[in-house]
Formats: structure tokens, sequence, C-alpha cells
């Protein structure tokens, strides 16, 4: 079925890529690779990285169907950054304009973790492994949440 090992690219969807490449690099250290724009100057293609994980940009462009979460009432899709300091990134984020949805803290699955969502929208999910739990104890924990 694959020639080799499938990967995933996210493709985040933003009203400005620049705007977005400047709080990711701000933020989450990313590093840009490389960017194509149209005639009209709308970047079509933009990719990033952040750690070892790819991830592309392109602005909306609502005659394409490509539309931003604000375009959309949000985002659906949770992305998950595992990073050595939860609390100080979130930090750098509320800095460059970001919103907590839920405060990091300590979570009873053995995360330390919280959600932002981006000045552009999208839906974060900043974690560190502080407990190495089975999954019994983890289904244990679940039982006694009232979440």
């Amino acid at each position: 079925m694959f020639a080799g090992m499938p990967t995933i690219t996210p493709r985040l969807v933003v009203t400005s890529v620049p705007d977005a490449i400047a709080f990711y690099t701000a933020v989450f250290g990313a590093h840009e690779h490389r960017q194509f724009s149209s005639p009209a100057g709308v970047v079509v293609h933009a990719e990033i990285t952040i750690g070892d994980a790819v991830v592309s940009l392109t602005e909306e462009v609502r005659d394409w169907r490509l539309l931003s979460p604000s375009s959309v009432g949000g985002s659906p899709v949770l992305l998950t950054l595992e990073c050595d300091d939860p609390d100080a990134v979130c930090s750098r984020a509320l800095a460059h304009g970001a919103q907590v949805l839920i405060p990091i803290a300590d979570q009873l699955y053995g995360h330390r973790e919280g959600r932002i969502q981006d000045p552009a929208g999208h839906l974060w999910i900043l974690t560190k492994l502080i407990d190495t739990l089975d999954d019994a104890e983890i289904r244990r924990r679940m039982e006694s949440f009232r979440g």
C-alpha cells in the first residue's frame, strides 16, 4: 500500500502565514524551511519544523475552501506538543497572544499539561510526562474522575 513508512503532516490554515510563523518561532522554537506564494501574494505553502515534527501552513482562501478556525467557528483538532516545560511554553504563548483554555496542571493520567488556543485559532495541548502509569492504573484513576 505504501512504498515506505507513511507520514502525516498537518497543514494549518491561517489568515496570515507570517504572523503564524512568528508565533510558532517565538513560542515553540519553530524553524521555517520553505515558503511559496501565488502571483497574487497568497502564501500557498510554508513548511516549518517544531522539534522533529513538520508542519505546513497555508493562508485562508475562501474560493479554494481553505478556511481558518476563525471562519468556521473554531478548530475541531487538538495538536499535542510534548515539551520539557509546559508552564514556560504556556507563558511564552500568552505573551504572544495565545489564550489559555485549560490551565497547565498535573493530570490524573501522569502528565503535566494544559490547553491553549494560538492567535490563529488552532488548539494546542502542551504536555510533559511526569509519571509513567500502566493502563490499569489510568483506568482506576479515571473511575473517580468527575470531569
